[in-house]
């Protein structure tokens, strides 16, 4: 009887560990897969705070909590099944559509490079030309019984879904070995994961001004000193954020090319970067590791800026033969800018009333 005993609490103890393990095995994959997302990340959290852009503050952070919600919807209801499918039924189409997504990607970042260049930082007024486009000829429409910040979430969830489904298959195909059911408890933490960070970090931003201000309202001349240089520099790090996810979409989605293109069965490319990889690792032993990825994400990021860019070109010819003009960008609220929702903090005045 008590020999009995011993194996059924053995037997009950190897499956406590085969459980723990497998978690942690999960948490690991998802941890990889999230990473590879790394470039739509930044992005997603660059380009969110514009959505809040001249909005009540009272109505900020709903309004975020509101598009995180439809971004988690996004991602679990919409993306994660049809992408599953996908895995199980017709693996040999998740390189193709990641590399879409990947073009996508090169895309945006191209296009970025070129607006700044030219003197029109075309995703962010493109957002804010949609949003406003949309209030203004959807008033008497199908949209006509919404409010203009419903219209916005509406907009900005749909944004969110070409976001999410990039998101969403690249960490897919860095799981696309793993058991069905493994796949979908990774890709379920992946989407609740990233949703939690990007719409998190856009909450603590777009509140930081506010913080602030708070700190410049107070006796201490140290605690007001801080509050003006937190409002003050809240412009340059949206933008800083704005850039690093300008480089991060072109290093993903070019790398995305670069392996896709290999996978596909044309080689020269991922073969040259391969051999110059091997040769900056022999070249600095101690750091053989780093210099690979320095050297692998440097000209996954020249492929991406070169793809894009190319993609750019042919929009900006299909334009042109259709006649689009591409300069009719609608005009920003007064004191607005690309990276914030203030440009000067007086020590002693809110600028938001």
């Amino acid at each position: 009887m008590s020999g009995g005993l011993i194996a059924l609490l053995d037997d009950v103890a190897a499956l406590a560990r085969a459980s723990a393990a497998s978690i942690d095995d999960i948490g690991a994959a998802a941890g990889r897969a999230s990473a590879k997302a790394a470039g739509v990340v930044v992005d997603d959290t660059a380009v969110t705070p514009q959505y809040v852009q001249d909005v009540d503050p009272q109505r900020e952070l709903p309004i975020i909590w509101r598009i995180a919600k439809g971004s988690l919807f996004n991602k679990l209801v919409i993306i994660l099944p049809i992408a599953l499918l996908l895995s199980q039924f017709a693996p040999w189409a998740l390189t193709p559509i990641l590399m879409l997504g990947g073009t996508y990607l090169c895309f945006e970042g191209a296009e970025k490079i070129w607006g700044a260049i030219s003197g029109h930082d075309s995703h962010i007024e493109s957002v804010v030309e949609t949003h406003e486009g949309q209030n203004e000829s959807k008033g008497d429409g199908e949209d006509g019984g919404k409010s203009p910040e419903d219209k916005m979430v509406s907009g900005a969830i749909r944004t969110d879904l070409i976001l999410s489904a990039e998101i969403m298959v690249i960490s897919l195909n860095e799981v696309a070995s793993e058991a069905f059911f493994n796949r979908l408890l990774i890709l379920i933490v992946v989407a609740i994961a990233i949703t939690a960070l990007v719409y998190g970090a856009v909450a603590a931003l777009i509140r930081m001004d506010d913080v602030g201000l708070k700190l410049a309202g107070k006796d201490s001349a140290g605690a007001q000193k801080f509050g003006r240089l937190l409002v003050a520099a809240m412009p340059k790090i949206l933008q800083v954020i704005s850039v690093v996810g300008t480089v991060a979409m072109l290093w993903v989605g070019g790398h995305i090319i670069l392996v896709g293109l290999d996978e596909l069965g044309w080689h020269p490319l991922y073969e040259f970067v391969h051999h110059a990889e091997e040769a900056a690792a022999h070249a600095v032993p101690f750091l053989s590791g780093a210099v690979a990825w320095v050297v692998n994400t440097f000209f996954s990021a020249v492929l991406g800026l070169i793809w894009g860019a190319v993609v750019v070109l042919v929009i900006t010819a299909i334009k042109a033969m259709t006649g689009r003009k591409e300069g009719q960008m609608s005009t920003r609220h007064p004191g607005s800018t690309a990276t914030g929702r203030h440009e000067a903090v007086p020590a002693d005045h809110d600028p938001r009333h």
